[in-house]
Parts: structure tokens; sequence; C-alpha cells
């Protein structure tokens, strides 16, 4: 029962860096037909956020492609360099994706900066108005699509690239205002491309905060603690007195430190064996390993 509910748990967790692995293929095809239209569109315009907004859809597919590799790394199974598993690849997955934001958030600055110093209309075109229209609808699809995966298998990587595909949609959206507007004043594509810029920015720095987040090691889930407690209870129905609970994630394979506080008089065969129960109860219905402190009532 227990190897049954444990395989169980770990299959899940297979199961839902498989998914990711689908969200990126799918992603990153989706990304490379967009790229070629609008690269195509933005250069028969000239369009400036149009040329910058093919070259954010070209680094959504790299996004992908980490997206893909950083599933498969976290699937690898426990060696004995990497004695926890490699499931935080995926979070190493998501600062890379944050950089590749920054670095496309800065080039789209720059890039504005230039146009705006030519002066110069821009002329778009109805070709423009069909492609960014597509790119937006597009674009907004797949990161409901990678929202859904993200809430189905709680994978950070597979959010920040759904972060990735609405930043790009944003863009799509505040780009087709531009199209409309562009005719009557000359600055209209360089502000734009700035604003979108910013848009991208701001995502970067969401994905870099949850990354490191993670990375740092963030407070435990209540829920998780009080569904830990009830397992102590049952364990133990004279009631323990549980505390000090640290929380590793490390995707496949996640740790738990606590304290737990038994009566001065137990014998040391009586508070082992109550651990073992615990620390095997934990495992069964959480997937956790838990290292457990025990304290003495009598320092309480």
């Amino acid at each position: 029962m227990t190897k049954g509910t444990v395989h169980d748990n770990e299959s899940l967790l297979l199961r839902n860096y498989k998914l990711g692995i689908v969200e990126g293929w799918v992603s990153g095809v989706g990304n490379v037909i967009l790229f070629v239209l609008k690269l195509w569109v933005g250069m028969l315009s000239g369009s400036v956020a149009l040329i910058a907004d093919a070259w954010h859809t070209l680094t959504d597919t790299i996004s992908s492609i980490i997206v893909i590799l950083g599933m498969k790394i976290s699937a690898k199974p426990a060696d004995n360099e990497h004695p926890y598993g490699h499931g935080r690849a995926e979070i190493i997955a998501s600062l890379i994706i944050g950089i590749l934001h920054c670095l496309i958030g800065i080039h789209f600055i720059m890039a504005a900066y230039e146009k705006l110093q030519t002066r110069e209309f821009t002329n778009f075109g109805t070709l423009a108005i069909i492609v960014t229209i597509i790119s937006l609808i597009v674009k907004e699809g797949l990161a409901q699509y990678a929202f859904y995966l993200a809430r189905k298998t709680k994978i950070e990587s597979i959010k920040a690239d759904g972060w990735h595909h609405r930043s790009d949609a944003i863009s799509s959206a505040v780009i087709l205002l531009g199209i409309f507007l562009g005719k009557y004043a000359w600055w209209v594509d360089g502000v734009l491309a700035i604003l979108v810029a910013f848009v991208i920015l701001y995502v970067a720095f969401n994905i870099f905060k949850k990354a490191v987040n993670n990375l740092l090691g963030e407070k435990p889930d209540p829920d998780l603690i009080n569904e830990i407690m009830k397992i102590g209870g049952l364990v133990h129905p004279e009631g323990l007195r549980m505390h000090h609970f640290h929380v590793h994630n490390y995707g496949l394979h996640n740790e738990m430190t606590f304290h737990i506080v038994l009566p001065g008089g137990m014998t040391m065969t009586e508070a082992s064996e109550i651990t073992l129960r615990l620390f095997n109860e934990i495992k069964l219905k959480k997937n956790i390993l838990a290292t457990i402190h025990i304290d003495t009532e009598s320092k309480y």
C-alpha cells in the first residue's frame, strides 16, 4: 500500500513534467510561425515595433526550448552527484526565461529610441493589422494553455512561459493600437515600443522574484502544515506539539524538517516508534521525506 501510493505520487509528478514538455513543443511551433509572419510584415512596413515584436516572439521559442530541457532534466532520478534529484532545473529554466525578458525589454527601448530620432511616420497597411490580430489571438491562446497546465502541474517554468506569451499578446494589442494611431503622429510607433518594453521588464521582475524565492526557500504552505499536523494527530492521538517547520522543494524529491514535543518520561523506544510511524505516514500520504527532531516536554 505504501509503495503503491508513493509510486502513484511520483507517477503524477512525471506526468506533470511530460505535460510541460508538450506545452514547450506547442509553444515553440506556434512561435516560429508567428515570428516569420511578424518579421515579414515588419520589414514591409518599416515598423520598429513590429520587427522588435517579431524577435520577441523568437525569444519565446527559445523560452519554450528551455522549458522542454528543464522538464527533461527535472524528470531525471537522483544520482550520486545529485542526491536530491534534478527537480530545481525547472526553477533555473524560469530564471533563464526571466533573463530573456530583460534582454528583449532593453532591446525594445534601444530600438524605440532610434526610431524616435528619425521622426518618421510608419505606414503599416492592412496586412500588418491582420497579422497583428492573429498574433494577439494565438499568443493569448498559448498563454491560457500554459496557465492552465501551470495550475494543474504547479510547475513554475510553465507559468513563466505563460507570462511570456501574455506579454507578447499585450505587445500585439499595443502595436495594434499604434497601427490605427500611427498615421496621426510620427512618434506613436516608438512610444508604443517603449511601453511594450516596460511590460516585458515588469513580467521579467515577477518571474525573477518567484524563481529566486524558490531557490532561497519560502515559508511553508499553511495548508500543508495543517495536513502534517493532522497526520501527527492520527499517529499519536494524545497529541503531538509540532513546530519549526521547514520545507525543501526539489521537484520530484521533497524534504521537510520539524520538531515534535513528547513527554519527558517516555522511553527512547516509544519515542522512536512514534517518530518512525510519523515519518512513514508523511511519506505515504504526502511523498515527503521528513527529518524529525524530538523535544522533551520538560523544555516547554
